[in-house]
């Protein structure tokens, strides 16, 4: 199976830095840096 790409997410919780979200496709909660960075690795994989 593909991993997902979390093409849609929504905020669930906010900390003094942090900000999470949920994927709305698979419903993995993550830190919104981290799709961030999610979306720069697949960018550069393309790239390739």
């Amino acid at each position: 199976m593909a991993p997902c790409k979390h093409p849609r997410v929504k905020i669930v919780a906010r900390e003094e830095d942090a900000e999470f979200v949920e994927c709305l496709e698979c419903g993995e909660v993550f830190e919104s840096s981290e799709f961030k960075d999610m979306d720069i690795e697949d960018t550069r994989l393309k790239e390739i």
